[in-house]
Formats: C-alpha cells, sequence, structure tokens
C-alpha cells in the first residue's frame, strides 16, 4: 500500500539526511497524508504552532504527494509554494527517483495531466465559490495553512460598492439620476456622521439602510450594473427574517475621511453552509498549526462545514520549545484607566532588566491609539532601538507591533529573545465587524464568548509566541484577564511547554552560554 511505501521511504531519506530538521512526527503525518488520498477521505491534522511556523512538516505531505500516482493539488500562500518548489520538492524528487511532474498555476493545466500542482488559496477558492470549471472535481487537495482559511474565504466572499459605482449606476437609469445622487448624498452626510474608529468603518445603521431601500424601490432591477443587483439581492432581507436558503450577512460601510469617499461592503456570516459542497467535490488534507485544544476541532470544523474527516493533532510537549512565561498577578484589569500607565511602566522594567541581553525585542499592542503612545514613549527613553511597525532594526531593536503585522512579518525577522504582550488578542467588539457577528451569535443563541471570540485568541496567540520557543525566550503576558477570569487556564495549556515565573530579575535574560561559563 502506499502508507507503507512512504513509510519507508521517508525513514530512509530522513536518516540520510544529516543536519536534517528533526520533527518527531514525520512518518505519521506522511502515511496519514497517504492514506487519505489512498482512500478518499479527507483529513484535518494540526502540526503544533511552533511546528507551523517552522515549516518542517512539509516534507511529510509532499513526499506523499510525489509518491501517489496519481494527480494532486497543493493550495498554498505563494512563499510556501517558493519553499516547496525551491527545497522540498527537489530535494525529495531526487532521493525518490519519481519524475512526477510538477506545475504552478491557477487553473488545472488539462484533462490529461497527473502531476502535482500548486495554486494559490486566492485562486483554489476563486474557482470552487463560482461556476468556474478552473479545478475539476475529484482531484485530491492539500490544503496548507488553514489556520488563515476562514479569512482567505470572507476575503473572497466580501462583495463591494466603490464611488465609481455610483457614476455607471447613473448611466445605466438615465432617468433616476437625481434620485440616485440624492441618496448618494444623503448617505454620504449619515456615514460622515458615524464618530472616527481605528478601523474607519461601520455597520450600516437604521437611516442608511432606509435609504437605501427607497433608492431601489425607485430602480428598474433588471437594468442597473450586476454589482448593484448583487448588492440589493442580499441587501433586501436586512429587515427581514432571512430565509432558509439565504445566509445571513453583515452589512458596512468603510470610510476615506481625507477625500470624503465611502464604500458600501457585504459579506456572509455563516460559511459553513457555503464551504459544505465544496468539500464535498474533493478530498480534502487540511494542514494547520494550532486551530483548538481538542483533536477534533469541533469549533473549527462546525463554522467551516467540515463533517466527516479523520482528525488528528501533534502535541507540542517538548520541553526543548518551553518559553519562561511571566504573568503578573497586581497588574489592572486592562479596560481600566489604570492599566495603561500600569503597562508602561512595565514594559519599561523589563525592557531595562534585559538591555545587556543580545536579540531582538517585540511589543505587542492590538490597540491602534495605545500602540502609537507606546511607540513615543519608549522612542523617547530607547532612541532608535524602537521601531513601530518597521522591518528594518538594530541588532538589540524593539518593535512596537500590532497583531496583524506581527503575524505577518514574524518569519523575516529574527526570533526574539522577549515577547511582552499588552493584553489578550480578543478580537474587539469596539470592531463594529466583530460586534457584528456577535450580535448574529447572540440571536442564533450561541456561546459566541466559545464559539469565537476565544478561539481567535487561541489561535492567535499561540502563532505569535511561536518563534520565542526558537530560543526558549521570554514572554511577559501584562494581562491580568489570564489569573482573573475563568478561561486563563484554557489561554495557559494552550501555552504549553510553558515555565511559569512570577518575579523579574536580570538573570531571566542572561545568555545560557554565560551562565554555564560562569
Amino acid at each position: 500500500m502506499i502508507e507503507a511505501e512512504v513509510h519507508l521511504s521517508l525513514h530512509n531519506f530522513l536518516r540520510s539526511q544529516a543536519g536534517f530538521p528533526s520533527w518527531p512526527h514525520h512518518l505519521t503525518m506522511a502515511r496519514l497524508v497517504a492514506r487519505a488520498l489512498r482512500l478518499g477521505r479527507s483529513a484535518l491534522i494540526q502540526v503544533g504552532a511552533a511546528c507551523g511556523y517552522q515549516g518542517r512538516y512539509r516534507t511529510s505531505f509532499v513526499a506523499s504527494a510525489l509518491m501517489w500516482q496519481g494527480p494532486v493539488i497543493i493550495v498554498a500562500p505563494e512563499t510556501v509554494q517558493q519553499r516547496l518548489l525551491q527545497v522540498e520538492i527537489p530535494r525529495l524528487q531526487q532521493w525518490l527517483q519519481v519524475q512526477k511532474p510538477i506545475r504552478t498555476g491557477n487553473a488545472w493545466p488539462n484533462s490529461g495531466f497527473q502531476g502535482l500542482l500548486l495554486t494559490s488559496p486566492e485562486a483554489w477558492l476563486k474557482g470552487q465559490l463560482t461556476s468556474s470549471e478552473t479545478f475539476p472535481p475529484g482531484i485530491p487537495t492539500i490544503i496548507d495553512g488553514v489556520d488563515d482559511l476562514e479569512d482567505w474565504v470572507r476575503n473572497q466572499l466580501i462583495q463591494d460598492v466603490q464611488p465609481q459605482d455610483w457614476e455607471e449606476l447613473i448611466l445605466a437609469c438615465p432617468h433616476q439620476v437625481e434620485a440616485i445622487r440624492s441618496a448618494r448624498t444623503q448617505l454620504t452626510k449619515e456615514v460622515f456622521q458615524h464618530p472616527a474608529n481605528p478601523y474607519e468603518c461601520y455597520l450600516i445603521s437604521q437611516p442608511e439602510a432606509e435609504i437605501i431601500h427607497g433608492l431601489f424601490a425607485q430602480l428598474n432591477l433588471e437594468t442597473i450594473p450586476h454589482v448593484w443587483q448583487n448588492f440589493w439581492q442580499q441587501f433586501q432581507y436586512i429587515h427581514e427574517n432571512t430565509p432558509l436558503n439565504q445566509p445571513p450577512h453583515l452589512f458596512w460601510t468603510t470610510i476615506a475621511r481625507r477625500q470624503g469617499l465611502f464604500s458600501l461592503h457585504y459579506a456572509p456570516i455563516e460559511l459553513a453552509g457555503i464551504l459544505s459542497p465544496i468539500w464535498e467535490r474533493q478530498p480534502v488534507v487540511l494542514i494547520g498549526s494550532a486551530l483548538e485544544p481538542e483533536t477534533e476541532a469541533p469549533v473549527f470544523r462546525q463554522r467551516l462545514g467540515l463533517d466527516d474527516v479523520t482528525c488528528l493533532r501533534f502535541s507540542s510537549d517538548s520541553q526543548a520549545q518551553a518559553i519562561q512565561l511571566y504573568v503578573p498577578h497586581q497588574l489592572p484589569l486592562p479596560n481600566t484607566p489604570e492599566f495603561q500607565p500600569a503597562f508602561i511602566h512595565k514594559v519599561r522594567t523589563l525592557l531595562c532588566l534585559s538591555a545587556t541581553a543580545p536579540g531582538l525585542t517585540v511589543v505587542l499592542v492590538g490597540d491602534v491609539p495605545l500602540k502609537a503612545q507606546v511607540g513615543a514613549i519608549l522612542a523617547s527613553e530607547f532612541g532608535t532601538r524602537v521601531q513601530v511597525e518597521k522591518t528594518c532594526l538594530d541588532e538589540n531593536g524593539i518593535l512596537i507591533s500590532g497583531w496583524e503585522y506581527w503575524r505577518e512579518h514574524q518569519y523575516v525577522l529574527p526570533a526574539p529573545h522577549l515577547l511582552i504582550i499588552a493584553t489578550l488578542p480578543l478580537p474587539s467588539l469596539e470592531n463594529p465587524l466583530v460586534a457584528g457577528r456577535v450580535a448574529h451569535y447572540k440571536r442564533s443563541h450561541q456561546d459566541w464568548f466559545r464559539v469565537y471570540l476565544l478561539p481567535a485568541a487561541l489561535n492567535e496567540l499561540q502563532r505569535a509566541i511561536a518563534p520565542v520557543r526558537e530560543n526558549q525566550g521570554v514572554v511577559a503576558l501584562l494581562d491580568s484577564r489570564v489569573i482573573n477570569r475563568s478561561y486563563g487556564s484554557q489561554i495557559l495549556a494552550a501555552l504549553s511547554p510553558l515555565a511559569r515565573i512570577n518575579y523579574l530579575d536580570p538573570s531571566l535574560f542572561a545568555n545560557p552560554d554565560e551562565e554555564d561559563s560562569a
């Protein structure tokens, strides 16, 4: 069977590679992927946050894909594709002596192609979510990096009405020019009355909805441009009970204040019903780093419509990857006025204690105004060492960053010896889009915290900390909710392996080699 062949070949390959980065689960993962290919049964694999950051697991699924006699699609971001094409695939091809054709592209090459196609999540999802036949059904598909799958899908499903679309509507409806211009003027007035927020987006309000409804009541819906037809198709249900076949949507506006322009957007809230048919078209192997603490990943699977899949989760209990975790007891809660000065004082203390230690320090601040304030205060004390969301840093630089920026750039920066986290990365209810999803879960009588906010925070936190495990660095988590809230134990369990510390001392940041010599 293919499982036995892959196991033996990969085992011999790993033994032949002197100095090859070790990962104890290569053979298990390769067998599961090979089994999924042979049986046509989908699988969900969690490799662990540290392994996901390092990418070592990819050798396993590439070996299975190369040795499988039929065609395979690998869906991965461009940076991962380049790694596969330049390192993983050539190295394994040479050892395995397989001549499987390798292609990259946004569509299946031809009906007779029996090789391996590498494509982007955007291209693959676009093909699956439309009536396009760019990817034939039945071809086994490996999707790498599914921690971001929900975001990939939402980005594909977002529909926009841009400022220029109003001009197209005017051209298409010459008899309703005054009504269209009047509606746009009224909407502009209403939209710009929203108080500024860091996200510059706002859920569509009742007055705005009434203006839009009034406009469409005057239009011939058969003659308006497609972008407007699509918008109205979804928007007409905003004040009605959503039919069973009509998934609930979020409708919001984004504002370009300087230009005096706004755009309209909508996207479905629930993805399970949209994605379920996709998983039925072909067997899929979905690979993520830290989706959920449970092997079966019930919340992730429910949100993405994954029913009958084989689940596997590799533990990250190696003490060689343990972080030193500092969680102080006395800090005020993040939503209190006392938090900001206490947080900045603690950051100063940590930076002073670690001043002589070589390496990068990262301060993660999710709150946008606080991030700017922390950057300005620390720059006044530590000079050019401090940079706010820049990759050009000194050897002992201090990076002030939001969660998204750190997630996108951690692969091109050195692993930090100290990571300071202001607050847990729970999606903020001040973000209108988060608030809109939470409101939907409340209406549906779902536990919005356990279904949405907490899983998102756990995944973000584990991925952010993964680089620190490279050198068993220090993580300072300055959010006292970890101690004072019931879900704190789940946070600590997700961050395992760790050594908990409740004191601050310069020896925490000493080089291990220096300690040994002393």
